[in-house]
């Protein structure tokens, strides 16, 4: 594979991207709060009784121990009230830390659902450009790590970050109280410590994740372009090139997890020994207390128990801010997506478009998708209501540009076009969409039935209405031909049916959502004589009654259009009826002569 080469994408962010920080997501997801504001106080009052009772355990514990210690009191009573008292503070942190995640289960799944379904919209409505543009791969793994990190911000900012503080708070108090302030000052300032090695480490460690990420995504964007081009690899043989190829992009995804992994051990090891400094500083303390007894055993035990309970969410504090960092890194990509503004917008005033006759006006329009290579240079043309009329002209010549400029895929750099005097940049781009029907050169099905795939066309049409229509695409005598009739399932993107039982299921769709404007953009091109015949039949048949454009490659397809148009280098350079233009030995007989002579070979 010499002189092939596959480029990773960048490692680093992408600057389009902005970064996000902590009050951003906070104020972005304080409306799915709000949502359900009952619930969340619900779920702080079980917080409060969690941590209640979490802070009341070593106290009771102090109270056994001391209860059965023989130095204290030489008649041993087994204190029954608090080991009863213990058991049920133990069950209760237990259990109102269950009932508080239960409670608040309903709002983080709620905004997860809320949140994806918000980025699944704006995808569609993005512009026809961003999607030939975008990895799906990389796109799915962004909302999937996105929606992920939303869920984890939700649960833990509320539970976990603030009471964590509060509970260091209150140990520190207790110890300043109980034993000494030295205790609190030894505590606090390995608090303190311990934050700001966390904070900085992990900002420093944060770039490694971020590598991560992005080898993440060029790895699965990969796997998947590979595989939705199964049939194109077998072609060539390339299986162990894309085995190869696939491999090496794992190889720069271990290598970035390494160094994720590598900078991970540093953060923990760090935490470790700052934890391991702070209680042994307080242990020692302790002990020489006790031996010079003005400590009890009691107040040892009730000592650890405290440090054993800081410590523990003081390590897992440290866990919590790196999973926010990372959260909020997830979240840049989706959010960036969320931020992107579509190309093509309705304007302010926007009205339904209203089709009376179906008229379509393309006048001087200029456009390119590129500026420095212009498409279509001021084309104007006109397309009666009811007419057929087809559009043919060599590869480059702006066809199927027509297509998608009418349907707002693209807006026009110069010009208007206009159906029924109205210029479809006025009109809302959902009543635009409505009023014009497409059956595109390559159908891509969608893995289900053919009837499900059918019905598509309008999901509210009833079953006589989706009869109707593949009686009149001329799909019958296939269905009844299969075992499962019309509930066969059609494969990935519709790889099961040939491409003129796809083309069928196109027309009716089409037929199915009665459009009054069709368009066939090289509906025949890919198709063999038979699978052609049948599907210009069924064109023609659809056709009637309703203004169609006919893209046309294969000039046998459109002979009995009402005028066929030809573009050459985004020009308007002949009109007529087939014979018209055959008399005339311009441009469309020569390409006329030249496909007939193909044909007798």
């Amino acid at each position: 594979m010499r002189g092939y080469s596959r480029r990773y994408p960048p490692a680093s962010r992408d600057p389009q991207v902005p970064r996000l920080n902590l009050r951003e997501v906070v104020g972005y997801l304080w409306p799915y709060l709000w949502e359900f504001k009952g619930r969340v106080m619900l779920a702080l009052l079980a917080l409060l009784a969690a941590k209640g009772a979490a802070l009341t355990m070593p106290w009771a514990l102090k109270h056994i121990v001391d209860g059965v210690d023989r130095s204290l009191q030489p008649e041993v009573v087994l204190p029954v009230a608090f080991l009863l008292f213990y058991g049920l503070l133990r069950f209760g942190g237990v259990f109102f830390g269950e009932l508080r995640d239960a409670i608040f289960s309903r709002v983080t799944e709620h905004a997860m659902r809320r949140i994806g379904l918000r980025v699944f919209k704006h995808l569609h409505n993005l512009e026809l450009g961003f999607h030939l543009n975008r990895q799906t791969g990389g796109v799915s793994r962004d909302i999937e790590r996105g929606t992920s990190g939303i869920s984890f911000l939700m649960r833990f900012l509320m539970f976990n970050i603030v009471p964590t503080l509060f509970e260091i708070a209150m140990v520190a108090a207790i110890f300043a109280y109980a034993f000494s302030p030295w205790y609190s000052l030894i505590v606090l300032v390995a608090v303190v410590v311990y934050i700001l090695f966390t904070v900085i480490t992990t900002e420093w460690r944060n770039r490694f994740v971020r590598a991560a990420n992005q080898a993440d995504s060029s790895t699965n964007t990969r796997a998947v372009d590979s595989l939705l081009n199964y049939e194109t690899v077998k072609y060539f043989n390339n299986e162990r090139f894309e085995a190869r190829t696939y491999d090496d992009f794992l190889a720069h995804w271990e290598q970035a997890k390494l160094k994720n992994r590598m900078s991970l051990l540093a953060l923990n090891s760090g935490q470790a020994l700052i934890i391991a400094l702070a209680i042994t500083a307080l242990m020692f303390m302790a002990t020489a207390s006790v031996v010079e007894r003005e400590l009890t055993i009691g107040d040892l035990v009730m000592l650890n128990a405290y440090m054993i309970q800081l410590f523990i969410p003081l390590n897992f504090l440290g866990f919590v801010y790196r999973e926010i960092r990372r959260a909020l890194t997830d979240l840049e990509n989706m959010l960036g997506l969320l931020r992107r503004q579509p190309a093509i917008a309705d304007a302010p005033d926007a009205r339904a478009l209203v089709v009376s006759r179906g008229a379509i006006r393309f006048d001087r329009v200029h456009f390119g998708y590129h500026s420095e290579r212009p498409i279509l240079k001021g084309l104007t043309l006109s397309i009666e209501p009811g007419e057929r009329v087809a559009i043919v002209g060599a590869s480059g010549a702006g066809k199927s540009t027509l297509a998608r400029l009418l349907y707002r895929f693209y807006d026009v750099d110069g010009g208007s076009i206009r159906i029924d005097d109205q210029d479809i940049r006025t009109v809302t781009q959902d009543s635009l969409r409505r009023a014009i029907a497409v059956v595109p050169q390559d159908t891509v099905l969608f893995n289900t039935s053919i009837r499900e795939n059918i019905a598509y066309g309008n999901p509210a049409a009833d079953d006589a209405a989706i009869e109707r229509a593949i009686r009149m695409a001329n799909l019958d005598a296939f269905i009844a031909s299969l075992p499962e009739g019309d509930q066969t399932l059609v494969g990935e993107r519709g790889l099961k049916v040939s491409g003129g039982e796809k083309q069928r299921i196109a027309i009716a769709r089409v037929l199915l959502k009665g459009a009054p404007i069709l368009v066939f953009d090289e509906a025949t091109s890919a198709l063999d004589s038979n699978a052609e015949s049948a599907i210009v039949d069924a064109m023609r048949e659809v056709s009637t009654g309703h203004t169609s454009l006919v893209i046309a490659h294969r000039l046998s397809t459109i002979v009995d259009a009402d005028r066929i148009l030809v573009l050459d280098d985004g020009q308007l350079v002949e009109q007529g009826s087939h014979q018209q233009l055959l008399a005339q030995g311009g441009r469309y007989a020569r390409l006329w002569a030249l496909q007939q002579s193909r044909r007798s070979e």
